[in-house]
């Protein structure tokens, strides 16, 4: 099995205090930090663009896992590499040309991914899983934090976990959405590798980060 992998959500952060909840991550153990960009157009609701990301950056040498929730993605793509995006994930649904979004990351010198919504099938992206470094698997609508994880995900993690090993490909399987102590365990034995958590890691155990992750890591 691939190294379980963290990747902390700072939509659950004090924002007041991102750059010293971003320390506290990396001191926590946490492999990546995740950025959830909002448009209020693609999702209904409004977060961080890339002048917070690009002053946060400073804070950590963690990849910076980005996730665009916004709509046109591709004329935006470019203006994220730039403020430090290390990872760049998007939607199908969210450009006109999957194709060429997903090679315009990639000609940025960066990691491409491509999220699912919970009622998006596989093959939407099927074909150019040979070209992506990563796929995320929401398993909740996107938009806010602290929602319940739906379950019947765990079927599509699988779908993508057979899928992966029959092709020989290599691409990381991230989840997203209501993670927590009770459904890690199926998630990762469902296929996943790489997993989001916010109100679960800052918020468990009196807010020990370190101890919350490494709970995560475990199950």
């Amino acid at each position: 099995m691939n190294k379980i992998k963290i990747s902390p959500s700072i939509l659950s952060a004090d924002f007041s205090q991102l750059g010293n909840e971003i320390k506290r991550l990396e001191d926590g153990g946490a492999d990546m930090i995740h950025v959830d960009v909002m448009d209020g157009h693609f999702v209904p609701n409004l977060t961080i663009g890339p002048p917070v990301i690009k002053a946060l950056r400073g804070n950590t040498k963690l990849p910076f896992d980005v996730h665009l929730m916004i709509s046109p993605v591709h004329k935006y793509i470019k203006d994220y590499a730039d403020a430090g995006a290390d990872i760049i994930t998007f939607h199908p649904e969210a450009t006109n040309n999957l194709k060429e979004s997903i090679q315009h990351v990639k000609n940025l010198g960066k990691k491409v991914g491509v999220s699912l919504n919970p009622d998006t099938q596989i093959n939407l992206i099927e074909e150019f899983l040979t070209e992506i470094n990563l796929v995320l698997i929401m398993s909740v609508h996107p938009g806010f934090g602290g929602q319940k994880f739906i379950h019947k995900v765990l079927d599509k993690i699988k779908e993508l976990k057979i899928i992966k090993v029959k092709k020989n490909l290599n691409f990381d399987i991230e989840v997203d959405g209501g993670i927590n102590f009770d459904n890690s365990k199926l998630v990762i034995e469902a296929g996943a590798n790489i997993l989001v958590s916010g109100t679960t890691i800052f918020k468990s155990n009196q807010g020990n980060i370190k101890k919350n992750i490494e709970i995560l890591k475990l199950t």
